[in-house]
């Protein structure tokens, strides 16, 4: 069987789940271009657990965690069915240590994306928890482990953002601030040269890491993609932009 890709998207505002724009549409374009999986796997920054967790829901709930946002984003709903033996063979290969659970559903992260690239929610969605007690090197070795499942049909789908400071968004911001671009550049020449090790090392870039990381939610998801990624894949990166100021859209596809 062909291997499926790894997938990173810096998923950004919510908004971005109903605004037809740059971002969206690139999203609804690798849903038509790469081959269909038989089943995703996400892990979104909005599952931040205290230890490893795999949900293995049947039929899981659309959680709309977000605030303060138009109604129309919180009708939309994605209605994917779940993949409890995935879920089973996931637990499997990341040992006893990893919960399965069936307490969350399908958050923004990754239903903001994937209601773009599978608009009719046909294919079966489960999320692995972003672990909190992990190191940045722990989420590399864990990304190892689910590899195995690229080669049974499987998209690994990561969902964050490279660059995440809420605190220091400007709505009147439309490209990113200096540190954000600086990071952003820091992270993509590493991804491009496949040095990964610098990338879980990201505080060498200096106060631009303090800046663009301040909490590792959303930085993450790649480092769980990266850890899948294997020596012969290619990488493509899409949507490079900054925006708000300390928000960066940058994804990567490897294949």
């Amino acid at each position: 069987m062909k291997k499926m890709p790894v997938l990173f998207v810096g998923h950004g505002s919510p908004m971005n789940a109903i605004e037809e724009n740059q971002f969206s549409l690139k999203w609804k374009e690798l849903g038509e271009t790469i081959e269909r999986p038989k089943a995703i796997v996400s892990i979104s920054a909005h599952w931040f657990t205290s230890r490893q967790r795999v949900m293995n829901n049947v039929n899981p709930k659309t959680i709309h965690d977000m605030y303060g946002f138009p109604e129309e984003l919180y009708k939309l709903e994605y209605p994917a069915d779940g993949a409890v033996n995935l879920a089973v063979r996931i637990q499997q290969l990341l040992g006893e240590e990893c919960i399965l659970d069936s307490s969350w559903g399908i958050d923004h992260g990754t239903w903001s994306v994937l209601h773009w690239m599978y608009a009719d929610a046909d294919i079966p969605v489960l999320q692995v928890s972003v672990d909190g007690n992990a190191s940045a090197s722990d989420y590399i070795e864990t990304g190892k482990l689910l590899n195995n499942l690229r080669h049974e049909g499987v998209l690994i789908f990561g969902s964050g953002n490279v660059v995440h400071n809420l605190g220091r968004v400007d709505w009147e911001q439309e490209k990113g601030f200096p540190w954000a671009d600086e990071f952003d550049d820091y992270i993509k020449n590493a991804i491009i040269q496949k040095n990964f090790r610098d990338v879980v090392e990201y505080r060498k870039a200096g106060k631009s890491a303090d800046l663009a990381v301040p909490t590792m939610d959303h930085f993450a998801p790649l480092l769980y993609c990266l850890g899948a990624v294997e020596e012969d894949d290619t990488v493509q990166v899409f949507n490079n932009e900054r925006v708000l100021g300390s928000m960066s859209m940058t994804g990567y596809l490897f294949q």
